[in-house]
């Protein structure tokens, strides 16, 4: 089986278009195809996927960029991420008895999927691990996810999310750090 278009000339017409080059993305369809919906953006494309630059055509929409501000996960250990989590006070499995595991008021805690045990202070251990990555105490790139339904707290420090900035605003000012700019 032979692949076309795997090799390119990278596009020096301007430092924009080289950029941009650099950080495109091919969705792995036929281009002759119909399908509306992979050609569509997603909710959650926003502030990752540029929605204005994509080519005219047949690939319209199946080739999308990166914004320039997005960036792709390095990774990191997790274990760091475990222990810290321990140290916090988060009960593993070992720690726990089955009226443990029927409390409705505890909370899971997840590390890249991975179903590591249960604090009863969601909120506390949530703003801490915030506070932390603001303070350069974990690394930048873990992602926190705070799930109020499933009562879940995920931790992500694997490689290949694509991430977005976030600015942080207290009293109408914007908190800029050393490593934004």
């Amino acid at each position: 089986m032979q692949k076309t278009g795997v090799s390119q000339v990278l596009n020096r017409l301007t430092f924009a278009s080289s950029l941009s080059h650099m950080r495109r993305l091919t969705t792995p369809l036929s281009k002759q195809g119909k399908l509306t919906k992979p050609r569509q953006l997603h909710n959650s494309h926003w502030g990752m996927i540029c929605p204005a630059e994509t080519p005219e055509g047949q690939a319209c929409g199946l080739v999308k960029n990166l914004t320039l501000m997005a960036l792709v996960s390095v990774g990191s250990d997790a274990t760091d991420i475990i222990h810290k989590l321990q140290d916090w006070g988060v009960k593993e499995f070992e720690q726990l008895t089955t009226t443990d595991l029927l409390n409705t008021k505890q909370t899971k805690v997840f590390v890249n999927g991975n179903w590591i045990g249960f604090t009863s202070d969601a909120h506390r251990l949530f703003k801490d691990f915030q506070a932390l990555r603001r303070d350069s105490g974990i690394k930048r790139e873990i992602s926190l996810v705070r799930d109020f339904t499933k009562r879940e707290i995920k931790f992500c420090t694997d490689s290949g999310r694509v991430q977005r900035p976030l600015y942080i605003v207290d009293s109408n000012k914007l908190k800029v750090r050393k490593w934004h700019i």
